[in-house]
């Protein structure tokens, strides 16, 4: 293998999960319509506290169903941006020990110099064949 830069690494395509955008974005969409036209359609028994609580509902599980939607893995020159579902965390190349996407896992998990480990669910297995080519693309990544 040629000797590799660091620019190799900034130019590396950003992980994104290919089910793990459409379903939730799917979902997110039904249930807000949903509970946007359960709020405007209840009997008038029903106060205006209800209709919000309804609407909100709707627009508390569409907020999450984004959130899931947008999760990926940005390569850069000093490290690996990941956005799982809480905020995002940069993990330096350096810290990176390993790679792992054996059968049964969910999602890839990078073992950290620390001893600890972090998932990177941007690579999902439920994406197939494409989950272990980004996945070797990723192990590729760390070893240079």
């Amino acid at each position: 293998m040629p000797p590799v830069t660091e620019m190799d690494r900034s130019s590396a395509p950003t992980f994104r999960p290919v089910r793990g955008r459409i379903v939730p974005i799917v979902i997110g969409v039904a249930i807000l319509v949903g509970a946007l036209a359960l709020a405007v359609l209840l009997p008038e028994r029903y106060g205006p506290m209800d209709r919000f609580t309804s609407a909100g509902i709707g627009v508390a599980t569409a907020a999450f169903m984004h959130r899931y939607a947008t999760i990926h893995a940005r390569p850069d020159a000093d490290g690996l941006w990941v956005r799982n579902l809480g905020p995002g965390e940069h993990v330096p190349w350096e810290d990176i020990v390993a790679v792992r996407f054996s059968q049964g896992m969910p999602w890839v998990r990078l073992d950290l110099a620390d001893g600890t480990e972090m998932a990177v669910m941007a690579i999902q297995r439920a994406d197939g064949p494409r989950s272990l080519e980004a996945a070797q693309q990723l192990a590729d990544l760390v070893g240079r």
